[in-house]
């Protein structure tokens, strides 16, 4: 995955990175794609960390890396695990989380779930790896893709009444992926699809350490 800094990706990032309302089911809660990503020159954080980053993969997705949220601490709000019970964030404190928020009709969600799930075996005992569906109708969509995927790896956590995403901003567009450290205090988050089984991801992993 090829790291780029600047404006020109930053705008078409914003045009071509996540699902808009017009890939949306009916009745979803509205994702807005005007992201905390300045249009200008990005902005360096107290940490001299450049606050928005266009990201590039090989396949040609595009996202933007943003530390603008930095420090905040993980959502209380509760979603649903694989047997149905609720789940929160704070579950998996004691190591880095990386948190994808997703929906089977988003179709970069669905471009880099296999190496979300690849990622997953990479980053085992060190990174913790979830991904929260956002399908109204709970967890029969999500199994049915992660069959016909090859999904393997990763749990069948859902949100079907947007509690995570409401908690995270009504600002969020699908997919967001964001990286806690393992005390539930974000390090950055991806807007935009990635292949996360890439060197550089491992890279950015370190950065929750």
């Amino acid at each position: 995955m090829r790291l780029v800094i600047g404006p020109v990706l930053i705008a078409c990032t914003l045009l071509l990175a996540g699902c808009d309302s017009a890939s949306k089911p009916k009745e979803q809660v509205p994702q807005n794609q005007s992201q905390s990503v300045g249009q200008t020159k990005p902005a360096i954080t107290p940490k001299g960390k450049p606050e928005d980053i266009g990201l590039i993969s090989d396949n040609g997705s595009k996202a933007i890396l943003t530390y603008a949220f930095a420090g905040t601490k993980a959502p209380s709000a509760a979603f649903i695990g694989a047997d149905g019970r609720d789940v929160q964030l704070s579950d998996f404190a004691g190591r880095p989380l990386l948190v994808n928020i997703w929906a089977t009709w988003c179709a970069p969600c669905k471009v880099e779930m296999p190496t979300l799930d690849a990622l997953a075996v990479l980053e085992e005992g060190k990174v913790s790896v979830i991904t929260v569906s956002q399908d109204l109708e709970g967890r029969e969509p999500v199994q049915a893709f992660f069959k016909s995927a090859g999904i393997e790896n990763l749990e069948p956590y859902t949100d079907p009444d947007n509690h995570l995403l409401g908690a995270l901003g009504s600002n969020v567009s699908l997919p967001t992926t964001i990286l806690y450290d393992s005390v539930g205090k974000e390090t950055w988050r991806i807007v935009g699809g990635v292949e996360w089984d890439d060197a550089e991801v491992a890279k950015l992993l370190a950065e929750a350490n």
